[in-house]
């Protein structure tokens, strides 16, 4: 197992959550007793005791099984309307796009595992992770996810370049990073469905690390400095160090 302890430093308000996609269901893991979108799921694994696996039937929205590759089955009440939702109708009548066609689009670029590879998924709060996260999702003020980000960043100079779309947040957050090795984020209060749903107040960011950047974002936390010296003081404080060094760099410059 990964060590993602360093991550408890942050102190975060709202827990991180571990999501696993699976094949078989997790043994010793109870199914979640409810029916929620893809989005609320999130929200019920950051104020969960203990980790829950979801299947197909648990989703309320097709958004959610969609994006993960689970496929449809008949006793979910929403996909008689799959038809709808798929030829951009649904959008037009919930006021979000203009033409079906923009709806279509959005669709049609939305992240999405591959149909029928997923049957559970596993969502574990921080405290209780069982397995390794395929993907890790964290609640974060923006000066927390600034220093993520600049973690992300520490030893690649990858750049910072959020994807999301006006509908299916859910899929930006969990397939993309999944299926691109990028990390990813979103604010709270731009998604759709997570606004209607009341699930978080606005201004916080939602940031997704793919299992694979977690080594080396955990040990870029370890190594590196947290709140940079330019961050302390205050603006002179900030002009007088860049001063200090750019007179260290120019004495390094061969006259």
């Amino acid at each position: 197992m990964l060590n993602l302890s360093i991550f408890n430093k942050f102190d975060f308000k709202i827990k991180p959550v571990g999501i696993n996609f699976l094949l078989k269901k997790p043994e010793g893991v109870e199914r979640l007793q409810k029916n929620l979108a893809l989005c609320e799921m999130f929200k019920e694994a950051q104020e969960a005791e203990r980790p829950f696996y979801t299947d197909f039937e648990n989703h309320t929205c097709g958004g959610g099984p969609g994006s993960l590759g689970l496929s449809a089955t008949k006793t979910a009440s929403w996909t008689a309307v799959l038809p709808v939702i798929h030829s951009g109708r649904l959008g037009i009548k919930y006021k979000i796009f203009k033409h079906p066609v923009a709806n279509r689009r959005t669709l049609l670029a939305t992240p999405k595992l591959g149909e029928n590879s997923v049957k559970y998924v596993l969502f574990s709060p921080f405290d209780k992770i069982l397995l390794d996260p395929d993907v890790l999702l964290i609640t974060a003020r923006p000066r927390q996810a600034e220093i993520i980000l600049r973690a992300y960043s520490y030893t690649t100079g990858a750049i910072w370049e959020p994807k999301t779309t006006s509908i299916v947040g859910c899929a930006w957050l969990v397939a993309y990073p999944y299926l691109t090795g990028n990390l990813n984020y979103t604010i709270t209060g731009l998604g759709f469905g997570m606004i209607a749903r009341e699930l978080w107040p606005e201004g916080l960011m939602l940031v997704s690390i793919p299992y694979d950047l977690l080594p080396m974002i955990t040990q870029n936390l370890q190594d590196m400095e947290w709140v940079l010296p330019s961050y302390q003081g205050g603006r002179e404080n900030h002009i007088t160090f860049e001063e200090a060094i750019f007179e260290e760099l120019y004495s390094e410059i061969e006259e």
